[in-house]
């Protein structure tokens, strides 16, 4: 797991605290616990699917496929999101539904397409309490940390941490291109639910998100390893992302009022992606399912 937390909430202008609840303090035994169910596959009906099936370590907590895909083959409706720094996040689920990592966990451990099993027999199964796999598991999830990337070491004094091109980059992300609308903050994200027109097809929300074809704003840290992009998973690479910006997105009644045609030219377009990619850490560590 990646355990180096980034330290640019002063730059940027957030909070760096993880807000923990009362009721579910840190520990390292829960971590522990939590880390051996997120690998446990007793959690699934069949016992062929885990937490890391759609959330693997070495892809920074995503699947690099379009569509999360659960026991049977069974596919689901979108994208599964990477859990990098989720111990900040205010709201869950691309959708947002969900306000706290301790109800989120347990979604889909009962959901049909992913690992369709009843709380009551998941506890069963591995011999804890329904809060207690709650609590292990959302404090693994909050263990799951990434800084000390180039980025951050360049906004804390090492000016050649980034490359020119990738210093224009950032110049971009913040102005001309306004990436900073949707992802502000130490974990370039809002948290907040954004209708950017991707689901809008054939003048009609091919998924309503929220509500009005609006989804939360990921995270854009480790960007580089969580390929494909948006909540349908409808961009294999950042290329074709900033592409979709640039030309301000698929026009519709809710679009968010940030957008608009960038007309950002070849090189800025590269600069922009050069600079993304200096968002993964440096010498982040992946976890290995437990023995």
């Amino acid at each position: 797991m990646m355990m180096l937390l980034a330290a640019v909430a002063i730059p940027l202008g957030l909070d760096l605290y993880m807000p923990i609840p009362e009721e579910n303090l840190l520990t390292a035994e829960k971590m522990e616990l939590g880390r051996r169910l997120f690998f446990d596959r007793r959690l699934s009906r069949d016992n062929s699917t885990s937490c890391s099936t759609c959330h693997d370590p070495e892809r920074a907590y995503s699947d690099g496929r379009g569509i999360a895909i659960g026991i049977e083959g069974r596919r689901g409706r979108r994208n599964a999101p990477a859990l990098i720094n989720r111990g900040y996040g205010r709201l869950f689920f691309w959708d947002g539904r969900v306000a706290s990592l301790e109800e989120q966990v347990l979604k889909p451990i009962e959901d049909p397409n992913e690992m369709d099993l009843p709380l009551a027999d998941a506890a069963a199964r591995v011999g804890l309490a329904v809060p207690e796999i709650s609590r292990a598991l959302a404090s693994f999830v909050r263990s799951i940390l990434s800084g000390n990337s180039r980025f951050d070491r360049f906004i804390y004094g090492d000016r050649d941490a980034l490359t020119a091109e990738e210093q224009a980059g950032l110049q971009l992300f913040r102005g001309k291109a306004n990436c900073v609308a949707c992802h502000v903050g130490p974990n370039f994200t809002d948290e907040r639910l954004h209708n950017t027109g991707i689901a809008w097809r054939d003048g009609k929300f091919a998924d309503a998100g929220a509500g009005h074809g609006d989804f939360k704003a990921p995270t854009l840290r480790e960007v580089a390893r969580t390929a494909p992009y948006m909540h349908d998973g409808s961009f294999e690479n950042l290329e074709d992302v900033i592409e979709y910006y640039n030309r301000g997105g698929n026009t519709n009644p809710q679009l968010d009022s940030e957008l608009h045609p960038l007309h950002l030219s070849a090189e800025e377009k590269r600069n922009l992606v050069l600079f993304l990619l200096s968002l993964s850490a440096a010498d982040s560590r992946t976890e290995k399912a437990p023995n």
